[in-house]
C-alpha cells in the first residue's frame, strides 16, 4: 500500500513538471521610431507599415554619406521583420533610410554598428 502511494506520488509530479511553460518572446521596437540603436551581424530589425508592397532600405555612412548597400524588399501591412548584415561594412556609425519605390523616405534612423 506504501509502494502504491509512492508510486502514485512519483506520477503526479512528473505530470505537474512536464506542463508547457509560457515562453514570453522580447518586445521588437520599430527601429525608425527611435533616434539610433546598436546593432550586430545578423541582427533582426523590425518595423512597421501601413502598406504593403515593395521598398527599398539603404544603409549609408554617416560620415561620407556614401550608400553602402541598397536593397529591394517585399513588406506586408503591419510589423516586418528582417536581418541586417554589418560584418562587411567599415564604417560604425550609419543611416538606415526606408523609402518606397517613388523615392518617398518612409523611415531614417542611425545605427552603431559592434
Amino acid at each position: 500500500m506504501k509502494r502504491v502511494k509512492i508510486i502514485i506520488m512519483c506520477c503526479v509530479f512528473s505530470i505537474i513538471s512536464c506542463q508547457k511553460e509560457d515562453i514570453v518572446e522580447p518586445q521588437s521596437i520599430d527601429i525608425f521610431k527611435v533616434e539610433q540603436s546598436n546593432v550586430s551581424n545578423k541582427s533582426e530589425i523590425s518595423f512597421n507599415l501601413q502598406t504593403g508592397g515593395v521598398y527599398i532600405i539603404t544603409i549609408i555612412d554617416k560620415n561620407t554619406n556614401q550608400v553602402l548597400s541598397r536593397e529591394k524588399i517585399k513588406c506586408i501591412i503591419g510589423k516586418n521583420k528582417i536581418k541586417i548584415y554589418t560584418k562587411s561594412l567599415q564604417s560604425r556609425y550609419l543611416y538606415l533610410l526606408l523609402e518606397d519605390v517613388t523615392k518617398k523616405e518612409i523611415g531614417k534612423t542611425t545605427i552603431i554598428t559592434q
